[in-house]
């Protein structure tokens, strides 16, 4: 079972959290602010972490931070009820995964945390396979049987990307960001070309194919 962590000052939001993750076969920790959420950290393992931005003692820039220098490959789930791009793209420089703004959707929560924990795991193992296929983090290597194609990193880092979650659909400017980042200044045109590549050196592959989605941006979607 995996053990989340809540850091949320206000009791009844923490209180309302927890229940929903338990009802969804979670165990779950609190903590009412960023000091004792650190403290929660060093008695116990914890495979997610969800916390507000706005608390005392600590907000959750700080923590973030500091739970990025300790446990580098812990998912974070920030929730705040700051809505303004600068406060989303601070939170990510910090080193949350993931952002959401209040009032939460509850079962979009637990689809995130889902998502966020399955992730973990494929970068735990740094290998993803989809049929077949094996993508290989550290080589930048993909594989079906005694074919071996090592791309190069942006392109790998789009596919993996992809295929990490098949079906899911990302928007160009989700995955400019999270490829090259939030300031590299990335075009249309550049996504692209690595979109195109990458259809080119698959197309006689059966296990996925990358699709577009008109007025939206891109998924993976695995076949036979």
């Amino acid at each position: 079972m995996f053990r989340i962590l809540v850091v949320e000052d206000d009791t009844s939001i923490r209180k309302l959290t927890c229940a929903v993750l338990r009802q969804n076969g979670f165990e779950v920790l609190q903590a009412e602010n960023g000091v004792a959420a650190l403290e929660v950290m060093d008695r116990q393992h914890v495979d997610l972490v969800i916390l507000d931005l706005i608390m005392p003692k600590m907000d959750g820039y700080e923590l973030t931070k500091q739970l990025r220098q300790t446990w580098y490959n812990l998912p974070i789930l920030m929730v705040t009820a700051k809505q303004e791009a600068k406060d989303k793209r601070e939170g990510f420089r910090a080193g949350t995964d993931d952002y959401m703004t209040k009032p939460v959707d509850e079962e979009e929560m637990i689809l995130r945390v889902k998502a966020l924990l399955r992730r973990s795991q494929i970068i735990s193992e740094h290998k993803l396979r989809i049929g077949g296929v094996t993508l290989d983090y550290d080589a930048l290597d993909v594989s079906r049987g005694d074919e071996v194609i090592t791309l190069p990193q942006k392109e790998f880092h789009l596919l993996f990307k992809l295929l990490a979650y098949p079906n899911t659909i990302y928007t160009r400017l989700q995955i400019m960001d999270e490829i090259w980042g939030l300031d590299s200044g990335t075009d249309d045109h550049t996504l692209n070309v690595h979109i195109n590549r990458l259809r080119e050196r698959f197309r006689d592959w059966p296990e996925f194919e990358i699709v577009t989605v008109r007025g939206l941006g891109y998924k993976a979607v695995k076949k036979g």
